[in-house]
């Protein structure tokens, strides 16, 4: 029999630096984790401010005590490294201003990768259970020697649980991140498995995420979660806030592929917080799970029809699509703007193929959204017809994938919400519509404060994007 892979649950209530460094030090001593090479940390830095995403991201004190304890327990080291691409647009050097990372990189005398300005390298993917045959990965990446992922504890709307395998769709760039993110979102998280695996683990848990990724409600969980292999610690932070790991789908795709075990029994648990002890404190920990047409409900001024979707394998929703970009998106303008449920205009929001007539008052407007959408109706006694462009895995390309600039997809949602300004719905196509998009379109419809260019943000934020774009430009002219 094959010895079982451990993880450790380990005792840590506050963000000291020091505190976490001896924890993680001695997670990777039990472990017999020795850093070597090239030697990258990827946390995850979705997004990053201390008024709107608090709890969205892996904390500095968190990043702090990780380096600390690979310096300490690193041999032969080439590159000590920190890398991470944010949420999609927003360039990644903003975020880790904002997470007040560069600070701590500097005091470890690390590198930063920034991978939103990192040459993309395709790797072939072989296994028959693969979506596609190619999948993009950022060069400093492909060239670690030992990757650390040092994940956010967090709860999920598209996928349950983001732990230590969804953290990994953070390695790819704006222009392949969006590529199956959608109903295949999951297969997508497995087919990660099979070209890049941490060696060493330390999930953030010491203030968890409840509910939303974006904009969580804090959970003053206590832990540290350490490991080596990422379903094995998957596992156990499921069963940590009462969740059986055979829930989270993109799990038991990378189990049944044969990168993890699944089941406790298959786990050695140890440290110093008892699973049981664990699971008796998380008794209240909230998953947001809801469809959206129950999520926005007849209280709400955002109302829901939801279709049929293409993908056989999830015909009744699209777990992994706009439907969770809505809800995120609705869920920062509540954070931005407390007052919005009250202020909103009704908007109804359609998505799918829908077949049945949609009433709605002279007070209403429609967001049809999505590639998957059709609908043929009358709206104010006047046809409309919505037109779906969806397209397979196997026909989408993801060697031709287009530009998901910020500037250049900010300017294309002003254009198209001046040339609809005055009518009663809006179609916005993408596979699947950005959480940034919704927040421009139903800024237009609700005629509500766009949270995109709060004050406070827009200038950093696109100062970060010419550095961004000026660093793109020297690594393509100078290599």
């Amino acid at each position: 029999m094959s010895a079982k892979h451990k993880v450790l649950i380990m005792r840590c209530e506050d963000y000291d630096a020091e505190r976490i460094a001896g924890i993680i030090r001695e997670g990777m001593q039990t472990l017999g984790v020795k850093p070597a090479g090239r030697i990258l940390l990827k946390p995850n830095t979705v997004l990053a401010h201390p008024k709107l995403f608090r709890h969205a991201f892996t904390r500095p004190e968190f990043l702090d005590g990780a380096l600390a304890a690979v310096r300490a327990e690193a041999r032969d080291v080439v590159e000590l490294a920190v890398g991470e691409r944010c949420g999609i647009t927003i360039a990644t050097r903003h975020s880790f201003r904002d997470a007040g990372f560069l600070p701590v990189i500097k005091k470890h005398k690390a590198k930063t990768h920034y991978f939103d300005e990192s040459r993309q390298i395709p790797i072939p993917l072989s296994r028959p259970e693969r979506l596609r045959d190619t999948i993009f990965l950022p060069e400093p990446v492909a060239k670690a020697d030992f990757l650390i992922n040092v994940p956010k504890f967090k709860a999920h709307p598209w996928s349950r649980l983001t732990l230590s395998l969804k953290n990994f769709i953070g390695l790819q760039d704006d222009r392949h991140r969006l590529v199956d993110h959608n109903s295949h979102l999951e297969h997508k998280i497995a087919d990660l498995q099979e070209v890049i695996q941490p060696k060493f683990i330390a999930i953030d848990g010491i203030i968890a995420g409840q509910n939303m990724m974006l904009t969580p409600d804090p959970f003053d969980l206590g832990a540290i979660v350490m490991g080596t292999n990422s379903c094995a610690v998957d596992t156990v932070g499921c069963h940590m806030v009462n969740v059986d790991s055979k829930d989270l789908i993109h799990l038991k795709f990378a189990s049944e592929r044969g990168f993890g075990p699944m089941d406790l029994d298959e786990i050695e648990e140890d440290g110093d917080f008892p699973l049981d002890e664990v699971r008796s404190k998380t008794t209240g920990f909230q998953i947001c799970r809801k469809r959206i047409d129950d999520y926005f409900n007849e209280k709400s001024k955002l109302t829901c029809v939801v279709g049929r979707f293409p993908e056989k394998h999830s015909p009744d929703y699209c777990w992994g699509g706009c439907p969770g970009a809505l809800q995120e998106a609705m869920e920062i303008n509540r954070e931005a703007f407390p007052d919005v449920d009250r202020t909103m205009k009704k908007i109804m929001y359609v998505i799918g193929d829908v077949d049945e007539p949609i009433e709605v008052d002279r007070e209403t407007r429609v967001l049809f959204a999505g590639d998957c959408t059709r609908w043929k109706g009358r709206i104010d006694g006047k046809d409309v017809v919505i037109e779906g462009a969806y397209k397979t895995a196997a026909e989408v390309d993801e060697k031709k994938t287009r530009s998901n600039d910020m500037i250049l997809r900010t300017l294309k949602a002003m254009v198209k919400m001046l040339k609809n300004r005055k009518s009663r719905y809006i179609h916005v196509r993408g596979c699947p519509v950005s959480v940034a998009d919704h927040i421009h379109y139903l800024s237009l419809l609700g005629k509500i404060k766009n949270a995109n260019f709060l004050p406070y943000l827009v200038v950093p934020i696109n100062v970060a994007y010419l550095k961004m774009r000026l660093s793109r430009a020297f690594h393509r002219i100078f290599g």
